[in-house]
């Protein structure tokens, strides 16, 4: 490498400052909840580095002192925050928890005279969890007359809300959803070379999609829910958001009900009026 390419890749600002990124780490940590150690710094600049683009500063000084000293906080929190959010979903991931959501859960609640079903996909990201759960719900509501069911889809991050709504995703994404739902709830491209599909629009219609911070000190949902999933979002948190987030979603959930979190969290140590049914499957007491 020449000596003019060093300098040019070491220009001023083209690295963020230990103080922009522990104002940035606290922001975020506010905003989210969401961790971002000094081991992230790389990660949050490469992430940046298209708002600083999109927002014409030419460094992440120019982009921080737009955040923190002239209010640009207010038109630009929700994008800064969908660039740090990791969203990884497949449809039907950690299947055990859909095997037991269709073989005990659901005739559960449905026995116990409940004739809507809430459910909520608390961190849906893309929707293949919501999707997942509206495909479930439909095969065991269909034909009966007796129980119908809702969902409720909620992120923090408004392009993946965005995608979700949507319902079309690239042709792989859907190899865990077993053939004969594919055949009822899948629609592919008419142009094969698209090698996309699409959720079919009755099971899309089915799901309210909305922006929804679970850092937030209440979660406007209505009635309680007879169904939560929060999977795979509480190992971003520390203990003490976790017990908060935790708690509050207990306050949405019915008595009976279920709450499903990820293979790799845990509930121990919490004071929760929770018990343990199955693997990282909990019921409200």
């Amino acid at each position: 490498m020449s000596m003019t390419a060093a300098v040019e890749t070491q220009l001023p600002g083209d690295r963020i400052s230990k103080r922009n990124f522990d104002k940035l780490a606290r922001f975020i940590y506010d905003y989210s909840g969401i961790k971002m150690p000094p081991t992230k710094l790389t990660m949050l600049e490469g992430r940046l580095r298209r708002r600083l683009r999109a927002t014409n500063h030419a460094t992440f000084d120019d982009y921080c002192d737009f955040l923190f000293n002239q209010d640009g906080l207010a038109q630009e929190t929700v994008y800064l925050i969908d660039v740090v959010t990791t969203n990884k979903t497949d449809f039907f991931r950690e299947a055990k928890h859909f095997d037991y959501m269709q073989s005990v859960a659901l005739p559960a609640i449905a026995g116990s005279g409940v004739r809507t079903i809430r459910t909520w996909s608390s961190a849906c990201s893309t929707g293949a969890e919501p999707y997942t759960m509206a495909m479930v719900l439909a095969e065991f509501t269909e034909g009966r007359n007796d129980v119908s069911y809702s969902i409720l889809a909620t992120d923090l991050s408004t392009d993946v809300l965005q995608t979700a709504r949507r319902g079309i995703y690239p042709e792989d994404l859907i190899a865990p959803v077993p053939r004969d739902l594919q055949r009822k709830y899948v629609l592919t491209a008419k142009q094969p070379d698209r090698r996309e599909v699409r959720i079919t629009p009755k099971l899309r219609s089915r799901i309210g999609f909305a922006r929804m911070n679970l850092m937030d000190e209440k979660y406007p949902i209505g009635e309680p829910m007879h169904v939560i999933f929060c999977r795979n979002v509480l190992i971003y948190f520390d203990k003490q958001t976790q017990a908060g987030v935790l708690n509050r979603l207990c306050d949405c959930l019915a008595k009976g009900g279920y709450m499903f979190i990820g293979h790799s969290e845990s509930i121990t140590g919490f004071d929760l009026p929770l018990k343990q049914v199955s693997n990282t499957v909990f019921q409200r007491i």
